[in-house]
């Protein structure tokens, strides 16, 4: 079983936090978001991930060390690929054309899930949906009586499903799905001037593939900074009964309202955190009152308030802050 991570996007809804970190790597529950992901996945199949194919942008040495890193924590080979110009999710898959072989799973990397189903390696695809009230901002599927899906349909104005596609996809040939991405290039076959995954899709239903959805329980989407703090609550609560206070952190004179989650190295002084607050490694929270925020690592808070805010590294808070969206390297101050 081969997985492919495509997140070579700028990640221009979380700015100011992904001008220095991919948005994929931003911590959600002291996790980067891909780490989450593939750990997430990997617990689902039925057998071993071999490789996992990372199709970036230009993030550096760095950040591909740390994605190598992130496959060999869980026993797979990491490989690095490079999607140079953004065309759309076809071709975006493509770019990891060495690693569409055998059972593959595609996973975009904004998206997070909670479900209950197993992946079989045996079976011809499955396309992973959240059921939803208001379908009409996302694609979606129809399914016959037998839980078949027939139709892909892109953002209805009209009712047709409520299983909303979340960007996760199960191929049991990736060979397959290799040769409808490059039909699709070879033919200049675009929408909108992208190539889509959707119409590899549809030629391979034709072709007689049946792919079947896998219905997931939670669907936390990491797309912006509000949706990433309300991801954040969501794995803190899931969470829950784990111990997640480092040892390794002081906390001295302070209340912790569970669930929180405080990294090694973290000082906490005459403060009240939580719940829902996430604090990175080597943060010092002093005098503070934080609630449903993430404090990303080696920042600082004294003296201020802060609620329903992502604070990225090395940052500096004096003051006090509702929703606020403050990117490395910076301060807010009175």
């Amino acid at each position: 079983m081969n997985l492919i991570i495509p997140m070579a996007g700028k990640g221009k809804r979380m700015r100011p936090h992904t001008l220095h970190t991919p948005k994929p790597l931003i911590p959600v529950g002291g996790k980067p978001i891909v780490q989450r992901l593939v750990e997430d996945i990997a617990a689902m199949c039925d057998e071993p991930i071999h490789e996992i194919g990372f199709i970036i942008g230009d993030f550096g040495d760095e950040v591909e060390q740390e994605l190598i890193a992130i496959a060999e924590r869980l026993g797979a080979k990491g490989k690095i690929y490079y999607q140079d110009v953004a065309l759309g999710t076809g071709h975006a898959i493509y770019c990891a054309e060495p690693s569409l072989d055998g059972p593959v799973i595609v996973a975009f990397a904004d998206t997070l899930f909670r479900a209950d189903f197993k992946i079989n390696a045996s079976q011809g695809g499955m396309i992973w949906v959240k059921q939803i009230e208001d379908p009409s901002q996302f694609g979606v599927v129809k399914v016959n009586s037998t839980e078949v899906i027939t139709d892909f349909v892109e953002k209805p104005k009209d009712f047709v499903s409520d299983l909303a596609i979340i960007g996760i996809y199960f191929f049991g040939d990736g060979a397959h799905l290799r040769k409808e991405l490059k039909y699709l290039m070879d033919n200049n076959v675009v929408k909108g001037g992208e190539y889509q995954l959707t119409d590899a899709l549809e030629n391979m239903k034709q072709q007689g593939v049946e792919f079947r959805p896998g219905t997931v329980d939670h669907w936390m989407d990491c797309g912006n900074k509000d949706a990433t703090v309300e991801t954040n609550r969501m794995i803190l609560e899931f969470e829950k009964d784990l111990d997640q206070v480092s040892p390794e952190a002081t906390v001295t004179n302070s209340t912790l309202i569970q669930p929180v989650l405080i990294a090694e190295g973290a000082v906490i002084e005459n403060s009240v955190v939580g719940p829902h607050v996430s604090v990175g490694s080597n943060t010092i929270l002093k005098n503070a009152r934080v609630s449903n925020s993430i404090v990303r690592e080696s920042s600082r808070i004294e003296n201020a308030v802060v609620d329903n805010s992502l604070i990225g590294s090395h940052a500096v808070v004096s003051k006090h802050a509702m929703d606020l969206s403050l990117g490395d390297f910076s301060t807010l101050i009175d």
